[in-house]
C-alpha cells in the first residue's frame, strides 16, 4: 500500500478512468448486487476519495491496482462496500406498513397462540426500521402476557450497524416518533445541549444486529421468521438479483408469514410462494 506522505500527490482533478470504473462497478455488482451505471461515476469518485485519504493511497489508479492486483480486497472489501451503499432511513418510514403490522399481523399471530414473534429487518441501515418495529410490537404485546418478540436486524454496511447498535440519534431523527412512544422507548440525554437521545435498554435488548449480504446463496438466519421487512433495497438491484433476493427471503419466512417491501418496489412477475394481501405486503403460502 502507498505510504501516507504520498497524499501530497492526490488532487481533486484525479478522476476514475473508464477502465477503473468498470472494474469497480463489476466487483460491486458481483459482490453486493448493487448496479453502478456510468451516471454514478461522480458519486463513486466522491465516496472513494475518503478511502484514499484514510489509506494514504494517492490516486484512483493506485487504489484500483491495490485492490485488484495486490490482493487488497481482502483488507479493503468491507470499507469499499460501506463507501458505496446508500443508507436512507427514518423512524416510521412508510407508516402504513406499521399500521398493517399492528392492526393485522400481530392480532393474527396472537390469535394463533404464537409465544415468540420473530421478525427480521433485512436492510436495517442505522437502525430506525428495527427499532420502529420493536416499538410497534412492544405496544401491541404490552397487554398480552406470555407473548414476546425478538427482532434480528442485518445490513451489508458495518458502518451503519455500528450506529444501530449504539442506538443514539439526534432529536431530529426521532421526530416522527409519537410523544407517547418517545416517553416509553426513548431516553433523553443528561445534557440537553447535545441534542441526542437513545433507545431504551428494554427495547435494545430485543433487537440483535449482524452483517449479512443479501447476495449470499443462503442466509445465515437460524430460525424461520413470522415477519420480514426488506424495504427500499430491491430498487438498487436488477430483475435477476431481485428474484434471487426475494426467493432467499421466502426461504426464511414461515408459512403464513408476512413480507414487506418498499412502496416503490414490486414482487410482480416473479415466481414466489407468496400472495399480495395489501399494498407491498405479501403473505407466504
Amino acid at each position: 500500500m502507498a505510504a501516507a506522505p504520498e497524499l501530497a500527490r492526490q488532487s481533486l482533478d484525479d478522476r476514475l478512468s473508464t477502465r477503473n470504473f468498470e472494474q469497480l462497478a463489476k466487483y460491486i455488482y458481483d459482490y453486493s448486487g448493487i448496479k453502478m451505471p456510468v451516471t454514478k461515476v461522480t458519486m463513486l469518485e466522491g465516496r472513494l476519495r475518503r478511502r484514499l485519504r484514510v489509506t494514504g493511497i494517492a490516486t484512483f489508479d493506485d487504489y484500483c491496482d491495490y485492490l485488484f492486483n495486490q490482493n487488497g480486497l481482502e483488507r479493503e472489501q468491507v470499507y469499499l462496500i460501506d463507501a458505496v451503499t446508500t443508507n436512507k432511513t427514518d423512524f416510521f418510514r412508510e407508516p402504513k406498513h406499521f399500521d398493517y403490522l399492528a392492526g393485522t399481523v400481530v392480532p393474527e399471530l396472537v390469535q394463533e397462540g404464537v409465544p415468540l414473534i420473530r421478525a427480521w429487518s433485512s436492510a436495517c441501515s442505522t437502525g430506525a426500521e428495527p427499532y420502529t418495529m420493536a416499538m410497534v410490537l412492544a405496544d401491541c404485546l404490552a397487554q398480552k402476557p406470555g407473548i414476546d418478540f425478538r427482532i434480528i436486524a442485518t445490513d451489508l454496511s458495518t458502518e451503519v450497524l455500528h450506529t444501530a447498535r449504539r442506538a443514539i440519534y439526534t432529536e431530529e431523527t426521532v421526530a416522527p416518533v409519537s410523544r407517547e412512544a418517545r416517553r416509553k422507548y426513548i431516553m433523553q440525554s443528561v445534557d440537553p445541549k447535545r441534542g441526542e437521545v437513545r433507545i431504551t435498554p428494554q427495547l435494545r435488548q430485543r433487537v440483535g444486529f449482524g452483517r449479512l449480504n443479501l447476495m449470499d446463496d443462503a442466509y445465515a438466519i437460524k430460525d424461520m421468521q413470522h415477519v420480514i421487512f426488506c424495504r427500499n433495497v430491491l430498487i438498487y438491484f436488477d430483475k435477476p438479483t431481485q428474484q434471487h433476493v426475494l426467493s432467499r427471503l421466502c426461504d426464511c419466512l414461515l408459512p403464513g408469514g408476512y413480507l414487506f417491501i418498499g412502496h416503490s418496489e414490486t414482487a410482480t412477475g416473479f415466481s414466489l410462494p407468496i400472495k399480495q394481501v395489501a399494498n407491498t405486503v405479501f403473505k407466504r403460502v
